[in-house]
């Protein structure tokens, strides 16, 4: 697999593609003034415990508080300065530790998503270019993807570099083959950025930040570039010297994959990247069979249907169908890749007769996951026919980034017909006139409702009128949505 990275800076926006085999295959869009919060490290306050749900809402200074929950808390938590050797899930129920107004320092897990707030640990980590961090416990581990066989040997490496200053350390993938003067450096590094968080929490009052996550051209650095990265293209050069500065600190061997692009035509621009953004917000998503794609998320799930549309270039109806569900398969693994669909995913394949076809399709669909740098867990074929899998939530998906809900439906994808507003002002016309006795009633509506009012509704309108036995006049506003109106009292 080739990769290639590449970087749209503006002060206001970070847009990183990564692109494999001349497709876009993952967007991520970090806004100055918005970003992401996992990682960060907080003096919190507690707002509320809940006994019953064993969790506690800390306030962080964000809008809404932010969850905590037992088991994400320290064994012992006396004060806002306390530090423990270990974090183990607390025997204590959560009220036996924290009260209302209790500063404590704490670190987000989960961005807020939707209605729900961040989701926070008392077990603050943090983490390096090879190492992760934990100050708070004395575990030495090395990541599972690691070889079973060198984990051990890496393990005593270890714990010889971090010596008996206390604290804990997990090896990352990245770091298997790293030299024990670039552990070194990293452990230095570590040790100092959690002296800086410490010495924070005693100075600055609570709800502030005490330490922020690295920006994301820093982490595609730290956490994308793998060996199959060829090149990381950025046009900035004030950020291109920046982001060499961090390379030559932290990552010396991305160094000569950092490019600076030059080009006239705009970086973005080479792989057609606004276009698959654009797609990649919409509902329907075509395939190269003449198949199509229909992706609606929900706030529990996102749903796939998978449909044949105009394919008939197989053989017999069983060949397409399973063609069709082949290339949806490819498809698929990349939408959820490149709009960061996370949670629960039902995939409606087109209905399979045979076994083998849908082992085929299975088989396939786990085959492109695996290139997913995000943990997928595939369930299989349920006993409807329906593929259920999920995919951890990291961050906001993509529309939710970039998109909000339309002011004309108010996220519903539907509004009601102008014939189902007209007869909605009609009843609330007759309420009004048993409650008040105006001179006139005045309907302010969109224009296709007042046309619908004067020409095949006109009839109804004169009968409400002869009614109620009061004049209704009509003004059409042409900023107001269909499903908007107002009935004026005269």
């Amino acid at each position: 697999m080739q990769q290639d990275i590449l970087i749209n800076w503006s002060p206001q926006e970070t847009r990183v593609a990564v692109v494999e085999y001349g497709a876009v295959q993952e967007l991520h869009v970090e806004r100055t003034l918005e970003r992401g919060l996992v990682g960060n490290v907080y003096l919190g306050k507690v707002a509320r415990v809940l006994p019953g749900m064993q969790s506690a809402f800390i306030d962080i200074g964000l809008d809404r508080a932010a969850f905590l929950h037992v088991a994400d808390l320290m064994s012992s938590i006396s004060n806002r300065h306390a530090e423990t050797d270990n974090g183990a899930v607390p025997s204590q129920p959560i009220e036996k530790q924290l009260y209302e107004g209790q500063a404590m320092m704490v670190q987000v897990l989960k961005d807020p998503i939707g209605t729900k707030g961040a989701r926070l640990t008392a077990q603050v980590s943090i983490a390096g270019r090879l190492l992760v961090f934990l100050p708070q416990d004395n575990h030495i581990g090395v990541s599972q993807k690691i070889p079973a066989a060198q984990r051990e040997e890496l393990r005593r490496r270890l714990q010889v570099l971090t010596g008996d200053m206390g604290g804990g350390f997990i090896l990352r993938t990245n770091g298997e083959d790293a030299t024990d003067a670039e552990l070194g450096e990293d452990i230095a590094y570590l040790r100092k950025t959690w002296a800086r968080i410490k010495d924070a929490a005693l100075r600055l009052p609570p709800t502030s930040v005490l330490h922020q996550d690295l920006s994301l051209l820093q982490r595609v650095l730290r956490d994308m570039v793998d060996e199959s990265t060829q090149s990381i293209r950025i046009d900035s050069r004030e950020q291109f010297e920046k982001l060499k500065t961090f390379a030559t600190e932290f990552m010396p061997a991305t160094l000569q994959r950092v490019q600076l692009h030059s080009g006239e035509r705009p970086i973005f621009d080479l792989f057609n990247i606004d276009e698959e953004i654009a797609k990649a917000l919409g509902r329907r998503v075509d395939l190269k069979s003449g198949g199509y794609l229909i992706i609606d998320q929900t706030e529990a799930l996102t749903t796939v249907d998978v449909n044949t549309g105009g394919f008939v270039g197989a053989r017999n109806f069983d060949d397409t169908i399973f063609k069709t569900n082949l290339e949806a398969a490819q498809a698929i693994a990349r939408q959820l890749r490149l709009r960061n669909l996370g949670g629960i995913v039902i995939v409606d394949f087109i209905d399979m007769v045979r076994e083998g076809h849908r082992d085929s399709v299975l088989a396939e669909f786990q085959k492109q996951l695996a290139r997913d740098r995000i943990k997928t867990s595939v369930n299989g074929f349920s006993a409807l026919g329906l593929l259920e899998m999920t995919r951890k939530r990291t961050r906001e998906s993509l529309a939710h980034q970039l998109c909000e809900p339309c002011n004309a439906c108010m996220g519903k994808g539907v509004v009601k017909t102008a014939r189902s507003v007209g007869y909605d002002i009609l009843r609330e016309i007759l309420r009004e006139a048993r409650q008040f006795n105006p001179r006139e009633f005045r309907v302010i509506a969109s224009p296709k409702v007042i046309e619908l009012f004067l020409d095949e509704e006109s009839q109804h309108l004169a009968g409400l009128s002869d009614f109620i036995g009061k004049p209704i006049s009509l003004q059409a506003e042409a900023a107001m949505a269909q499903e908007q109106y107002d009935i004026v009292l005269l």
